[in-house]
């Protein structure tokens, strides 16, 4: 089957990163044109020579440019991923951020890269349970994403049976209705979960973002390793603007030293940086 064009791939690689970030050297062209193959067969064409053609000279370009980025980006998600960044949050800067605010606080939580939504609910059970053994507060969570694929996974909230196996047994049984047919091997995030986790669409990339400047605390974990240097700290710089002070910045393990040298955010342990100079108590 004839693959894309040179000139047609290293357009769509360069398209690629100037708008999302992500690079796309040679080395990944034959996973690239795999999953192009996807969009290939739904619009009928019988080959990604024709798909290119379909883009650039026929003028299909701007049109097709959505399902490109739901094609290529990578959607690697699971429940209580790295669990250690929850139990911090439940035991340590929930607690610290209830503390300093007084009352009972509204805190803003924010899944910058939520894919299907595993990260964004993850968050909120562990408030929910937070607040049901006695803690004073009420929450929001913001779930972004670029591809609209994921988000309108998310926003349904129903995930394959292995998915959910991943959510501490006593934890799923609160927050995950099963299917009434057990053949179907899926659960849905109760109503009580999803009415306090919002999704929407949003490019990190982008020069400024549609969030509320107050977040308390940001997960931002696994995917700045897909951008170059500069992209990273620009990513970084625009996402500290949307921390309130003293909020906390959550990256992936392997991202921590991208966040070195960031104006406004302090690094308070491993993985974790508040946008001002504060220790974990």
């Amino acid at each position: 089957m004839p693959q894309l064009k040179d000139r047609h791939f290293h357009t769509v690689a360069d398209l690629i990163q100037a708008r999302i970030g992500i690079q796309i050297p040679e080395t990944k062209r034959t996973m690239v044109e795999g999953r192009l193959r996807k969009r290939m067969r739904a619009l009928d064409l019988d080959s990604l020579k024709a798909y290119g053609d379909h883009l650039f000279d026929a003028g299909h370009l701007a049109e097709e440019f959505v399902h490109i980025i739901d094609c290529i980006t990578t959607n690697k998600t699971d429940f209580f991923r790295e669990p250690a960044h929850f139990e911090l949050l439940r035991d340590h800067l929930v607690p610290l951020l209830c503390r300093r605010r007084g009352g009972t606080p509204r805190l803003k939580l924010w899944s910058a890269a939520a894919s299907t939504g595993a990260e964004a609910y993850t968050l909120a059970m562990i408030l929910q349970d937070l607040i049901v053994a006695g803690h004073g507060f009420s929450y929001a969570v913001l779930g972004t994403d670029i591809s609209t694929e994921v988000l309108r996974v998310a926003a349904e909230a129903i995930y394959p049976e292995e998915m959910l196996t991943q959510i501490p047994p006593a934890i799923r049984r609160r927050y995950v209705m099963t299917s009434r047919d057990p053949a179907r091997k899926l659960g849905r995030i109760v109503p009580e979960l999803r009415s306090q986790v919002q999704f929407q669409r949003l490019n990190l990339m982008d020069a400024s973002y549609p969030v509320d400047q107050d977040v308390d605390v940001i997960l931002c974990r696994n995917v700045l390793i897909y951008f170059d240097k500069d992209t990273q700290k620009a990513v970084l710089g625009r996402l500290a603007q949307h921390l309130r002070p003293g909020g906390f910045l959550i990256v992936g393990h392997s991202e921590s030293m991208a966040v070195t040298g960031v104006p406004d955010l302090d690094q308070v342990s491993s993985t974790v940086f508040s946008r001002a100079q504060d220790l974990i108590q």
